[in-house]
């Protein structure tokens, strides 16, 4: 089939009722903790706040558990965990 020949439209409706019905892909995404993050690279909370592109107070609240990291956020801490070491 060809792309003209799609139905777009019907494609997603029976990829929302798959998921709705427990199916599909499903995807998990482990984030490291971000004091251990920070100090494999050896940075103070200052220095790490601004690579994250975050204030202090943020990056205390993302080690402390009260806030989640964004997506970018979350891929630069996968980063420092895995080379800082």
């Amino acid at each position: 089939m060809n792309e003209s020949e799609r139905n777009i439209g019907e494609e997603i409706l029976a990829a929302v009722q798959e998921i709705k019905a427990g199916g599909g892909r499903r995807f998990t995404i482990s984030i490291p903790s971000v004091v251990e993050a920070r100090q494999n690279i050896g940075m103070s909370q200052a220095e790490f706040a601004m690579l994250l592109g975050v204030s202090v107070r943020t990056l205390q609240e993302l080690e402390q558990g009260k806030r989640k990291p964004s997506g970018a956020a979350a891929s630069l801490l996968t980063l420092a965990q895995k080379f800082g070491q």
